[in-house]
C-alpha cells in the first residue's frame, strides 16, 4: 500500500496499491472491446442506479476453465485488469498459445503450472476438489463440472475445503457460508492475488467517476415525495421504525433469496451477517 501525503485536499486521506511489479498488456488478441450500458437495459431505461460514465476500458479474456488440460504452462507476466479487483496472470503453454488466468499469491515469473485431475498442490495449479486435502485454500469454483470458475474471484478471498462426503465436497466460502459441491469440479489451489485492495481509500469523488460510478443522493437528503426518509424541517430522523428504499421495501435485514431455489438443498450454513 502506498499512502499519499496531503498536498491537495483530494489526496488527503487517499491510497493506492503499489503497481511496480504490474506490465502492460502485451497480446491483443487477448483484449474485447466492452459496450457501455450506463445502468440502462436492453430497452433504454434506467435498470440500475449510480453507473455511468468512466473512464475507458477493455475486457481481459480471463481463461476461468483453463482450456488446455493436462498441459503446463510458463508465467510470463502480471498484468492489471481494469474489470476486477484481483491481478491477472499471462501464460504460455508448450505449444505456444498464450492465456489470461485469475494470478494467486505466492506465483512467480518463470515458474510452470498446470492444470489436471490430480495436480501438485502448488498456487496456480488447478485440480478436482476429490483431490484436495481437508483444510486447504482454494479459489476460482466451479459449480458445475466442466463450466469454468464462478466461485471465490475476487481480490485477496479463498474459500477452505472442510470436508469430503461422498459426491460432494463442504466448502467455507469467504462470506462463512458453508456448501456442498460436486467433487468433480475443478478449484485453483492458493488464494487470489492483490489481498490489500481491501484497504483502498479512493479519497475523492473523481476518482469514483473514473470507476463508472456517479454520485449517489442520500434518501434523507430528498424531498418527502421522492423517498420514505425524505422530507421535514432541518436534519431529521426517517420517522420510520425500519429505513426502507426508495420504492417503501425494507432496506436492511431482509431476505431477498427465493425460499424454494433450488441450490438450496447444498448450503448447510448461512452466511454470518456482521453490520
Amino acid at each position: 500500500m502506498k499512502q499519499l501525503k496531503p498536498t491537495t485536499p483530494g489526496q488527503r486521506g487517499m491510497s493506492v496499491v503499489k503497481t511496480k511489479h504490474l506490465s502492460a498488456p502485451s497480446v491483443k488478441k487477448l483484449l474485447a472491446p466492452i459496450k457501455r450500458t450506463g445502468g440502462r437495459s436492453s430497452s433504454g431505461r434506467l435498470s440500475v442506479r449510480g453507473r455511468g460514465g468512466g473512464a475507458k476500458r477493455q475486457y481481459r479474456l480471463v481463461d476461468f476453465k483453463r482450456k488446455q488440460f493436462g498441459m503446463e504452462a510458463k508465467v510470463l507476466a502480471f498484468e492489471y485488469d481494469p474489470n476486477r479487483s484481483a491481478w491477472i496472470a499471462l501464460i504460455e503453454y508448450v505449444g505456444g498459445e498464450k492465456s489470461y488466468i485469475l494470478a494467486p499469491q505466492q506465483l512467480e515469473v518463470g515458474e510452470s503450472i498446470i492444470a489436471e485431475e490430480k495436480a501438485p498442490l502448488k498456487p496456480g495449479n488447478r485440480l478436482k476438489l476429490k483431490n484436495i486435502p481437508v483444510g486447504t485454500m482454494i479459489y476460482n469454483i466451479e459449480l458445475r463440472p466442466g463450466k469454468g470458475g464462478e466461485l471465490v474471484r475476487s481480490a485477496g478471498v479463498s474459500a477452505q475445503v472442510l470436508a469430503q462426503e461422498g459426491k460432494y465436497t463442504h466448502l467455507k466460502m469467504p462470506s462463512s457460508e458453508i456448501r456442498k459441491v460436486n467433487h468433480e469440479c475443478f478449484a485453483t489451489f492458493g488464494q487470489i492475488s492483490n489481498p490489500k485492495h481491501r484497504f483502498v481509500n479512493l479519497g475523492k469523488a473523481g476518482r469514483s467517476r473514473h470507476l463508472g460510478r456517479r454520485p449517489k443522493v442520500r434518501g434523507s437528503a430528498m424531498a418527502a415525495v421522492d423517498h420514505p426518509h425524505g422530507g421535514g424541517e432541518g436534519r431529521t430522523g426517517i420517522g420510520l421504525k425500519h429505513p426502507k428504499t426508495k420504492w417503501g421495501k425494507p432496506a436492511y435485514g431482509v431476505k431477498t433469496r427465493r425460499k424454494k431455489k433450488l441450490s438450496n438443498k447444498f448450503i448447510l450454513q448461512r452466511r454470518k451477517t456482521i453490520r
